[in-house]
């Protein structure tokens, strides 16, 4: 449930609760919040339980389309060669990539695809034009406030 979350988003959290919280009232916090987690857990297994004793076989046979969309979430372009045209064996995939590294790295393109040899680009100032700067004409004029803007039935 958790598992994006690295050691500095787990330590930041720990400060704003001591701080929020203090020292004293934390543990508890704590607690209450794993037990409560503990109790959610609890009721969305007991509720597929139920779910599958009141559906039975019919359960199965909603969960494995569900399954088959999942599966086809996770299939990139890599994963669809390999697995269809490489049966399952990723080793070309793995070399061609490794040998586009290579040559990206002996171009000094790797650089360039970083943002590396951008920043310099970036840092450069930009020449504005003397002179005033040019807007965009106007197409109509505008309408005397007594006048209806024209309809077009067509066009709603």
């Amino acid at each position: 449930m958790f598992s994006n979350l690295g050691m500095g988003e787990i330590l930041m959290l720990v400060v704003v609760g001591l701080v929020i919280l203090g020292p004293e009232r934390l543990p508890g916090a704590v607690n209450w919040f794993f037990t409560a987690m503990r109790q959610v857990r609890d009721y969305a297994t007991g509720a597929t339980q139920q779910l599958k004793d009141e559906m039975g076989g019919d359960f199965d046979a909603i969960r494995e389309p569900l399954q088959q969309i999942q599966n086809l979430r996770g299939m990139t372009p890599t994963a669809i060669v390999t697995k269809h045209l490489l049966n399952g064996d990723d080793t070309v995939v793995r070399e061609i990539t490794d040998q586009v590294r290579s040559t990206a790295d002996s171009l000094n393109l790797r650089k360039v695809v970083d943002g590396a040899g951008a920043s310099a680009a970036a840092s450069a100032p930009l020449e504005v034009p003397a002179g005033p700067i040019p807007t965009m004409p106007r197409m109509h004029k505008p309408l005397p406030p007594e006048e209806r803007p024209p309809f077009d039935p067509d066009a709603t």
